[in-house]
């Protein structure tokens, strides 16, 4: 499937662009119906109920080696609201169904036949043959869930802010983009998808942190306020490619319908650039996948 000119046009315009039926409704399906399976597979007597968090506030980001060392396995990242606070020495537990209780599950879906077949496909080929103006070797990285859960995705204190995929993915120079496939309607109700001063990375003290980017002091602007966001409402099968330097994000979902999403990402992997080490993200033993190879 490759890109139109005029679909190109717009993508150099406004740094992203919706593909409606990139997925035949069969192939959305089939990856549900295996996301459910392995919702379902959910253990939560093996897991360490790490849950996900990226706030800036201290203590408010995961950063264990649950999370640091996904980038190439299967795990399962819990919403914050879904657990119970730690209290006199006794661990957090459950409030909610385990399925229900998922905020994504990452970060190495290639690691499951279904989710890597379609990821690998002619068509996900054909598109980032079209990009090659933007990236020359694309690497394919951060493969997940994202389920958007009814009533609670999203709703904690500290949600996810406002980003850009190049600050959490950083090449030098700047290569990142994203691919955002809805497995359901994803609307305003349930949480569709809507110059950041820091980036994510790995904290030379143990867990994650955020950092400044030179030249963009924090405080400058309050994206989360700022005027201007628009919604991108799309029907199940729909691929929205996000340029790494393109501001977006989703709000909560208080509705009773889920929102799931499966989505990846791809960096250059040409000579010359860099992929920085202290990215939170770093490549298992196999390096990330040479989508053209």
């Amino acid at each position: 499937m490759s890109l139109t000119p005029e679909q190109l046009e717009q993508w150099e315009r406004d740094g992203y662009l919706a593909l409606p039926d990139f997925l035949s409704q069969d192939e959305v399906q089939k990856l549900l119906g295996r996301t459910h399976e392995l919702l379902d597979a959910f253990d939560p007597a093996s897991h360490p109920l790490t849950a996900f968090k990226t706030g800036r506030q201290d203590g408010e980001h995961v950063g264990d080696d649950y999370f640091l060392n996904s980038g190439d396995k299967i795990r399962y990242f819990l919403e914050p609201s879904a657990l119970s606070e730690a209290k006199d020495g006794e661990p957090p537990k459950l409030l909610y169904p385990p399925a229900r209780s998922i905020n994504k599950i990452g970060h190495g879906l290639l690691a499951d036949p279904v989710f890597r077949e379609v990821t690998t496909s002619d068509k996900v080929k054909d598109v980032a043959r079209s990009l090659q103006g933007n990236i020359k070797e694309p690497r394919v990285l951060q493969t997940m869930i994202i389920c958007k859960q009814p009533r609670i995705g999203g709703v904690e204190l500290t949600p996810v802010p406002c980003h850009n995929d190049s600050t959490f993915l950083y090449t030098d120079p700047p290569s990142a983009i994203g691919c955002w496939i809805a497995l359901e309607d994803c609307t305003p109700e349930n949480g569709c998808l809507a110059k950041v001063h820091t980036r994510f990375v790995r904290s030379p003290n143990g867990g994650t942190e955020f950092e400044p980017v030179p030249g963009v002091e924090k405080g400058e602007e309050d994206w989360d306020k700022m005027d201007g966001w628009k919604e991108v409402p799309v029907k199940a099968g729909t691929a929205v490619l996000i340029h790494g330097s393109v501001m977006h994000r989703s709000p909560p979902n208080p509705s009773e319908k889920t929102r799931m999403i499966y989505t990846f990402h791809m960096i250059d992997g040409a000579e010359g650039i860099k992929y920085d080490e202290k990215n939170w993200l770093q490549p298992g033993p196999e390096g990330f996948h040479a989508l053209l190879a």
